[in-house]
């Protein structure tokens, strides 16, 4: 999902979108010539390999996320919420996807490794 830059305004232009399990909802507001905030929220399931088994699974997320838009290169060295479009379109679908890897990214342990038994997994040579 694209929306060019310059379609945004003042007012609140509110967005869905869901890709693998997951929706990313919420709106986007211009906030200065160049800046677009992007105040929505993270929800669904994500499929996830256990780090320490394989097994796959489901993690449920649900957070808030908040970010400006940038479609310049971006100066502002206290922000670190800046994502760059410098095509003049915001991919939403391009957030969503790195929200969702981001999750993927994290450490995830299955409810049977999650319960502790290291003997089975640990072995000293």
């Amino acid at each position: 999902m694209k929306i060019r830059f310059d379609k945004i305004n003042q007012i609140p232009k509110p967005f869905s979108i869901e890709e693998e399990g997951i929706v990313l909802s919420g709106a986007l507001q211009k906030r200065s010539l160049h800046q677009v905030v992007l105040a929505g929220e993270i929800e669904g399931k994500v499929i996830v390999d256990c780090d320490r088994c394989g097994a796959v699974f489901d993690v449920m997320a649900s957070y808030p996320i908040d970010f400006t838009l940038s479609d310049v290169v971006a100066e502002d060295k206290d922000d670190l919420d800046i994502i760059e479009f410098l095509d003049g379109e915001i991919d939403i679908s391009f957030v969503l996807r790195s929200e969702i890897n981001a999750i993927r990214g994290e450490y995830h342990y299955c409810e049977q490794c999650a319960q502790g038994k290291e003997e089975e997994f640990e072995i000293e040579f």
